[in-house]
């Protein structure tokens, strides 16, 4: 399977060379050994670590534009049998004054993983972002918690039963801190 990825913007780039680099994007592009070039993977870098709009607007740069995103899409995903497409931040976070990654994820028709830090108030984060989700009419293929600390807590120990109780949408793991993705959750999403 030929998986193509994508990350429409990202923000907080380090310049390398003159260059601004995206290394979420790079490291997207290096996991799948994707030959595309960078400006169609990641078409929106800023230096400024701000939501994309914000970002844009304290570069001097123009935001993000969804048609170009789009179109950049359709290439990536006419080359490729899948294409993952990862955010900033969360569906809520504003691309530019119009339009958030939800809107985005509405315009390609993409199925949507939340993935949710596992620490005290995830709950009510991710049951936030599972109704913005809903409210944009967005199919949600589930939910991955992510440890972002070494330590357990009693949050991040129950966390997942706390979720399984309050929404309906498919729990698809635990990615434990600085651990691969397992293939349980891999297997789930194929």
């Amino acid at each position: 399977m030929r998986v193509g990825v994508m990350k429409p913007v990202e923000t907080g780039c380090v310049e390398v060379g003159g260059e601004v680099e995206a290394l979420d994007a790079n490291a997207l592009a290096f996991a799948t050994e994707s030959q595309l070039p960078m400006d169609l993977i990641c078409p929106y870098r800023y230096r400024s670590p701000l939501a994309p709009a914000a970002a844009a607007d304290a570069d001097d740069l123009p935001p993000p534009s969804l048609d170009n995103i789009a179109r950049c899409f359709h290439e990536i995903a006419a080359q490729n049998d899948a294409v993952l497409v990862e955010s900033v931040g969360g569906l809520a976070t504003p691309l530019n004054s119009d339009a958030d990654f939800a809107d985005l994820a509405a315009l390609l028709g993409l199925e949507v993983i939340v993935v949710i830090g596992n620490r005290l108030g995830s709950v009510d984060a991710a049951m936030l972002m599972l109704q913005h989700a809903e409210s944009h009419g967005l199919t949600i293929a589930g939910y991955i918690l992510c440890d972002i600390d070494p330590l357990s807590s009693p949050a991040t120990e129950t966390n997942a039963a706390s979720l399984m109780r309050l929404t309906s949408a498919r729990y698809l793991g635990r990615m434990r801190y600085r651990e691969p993705l397992s293939k349980a959750i891999v297997e789930q999403l194929l």
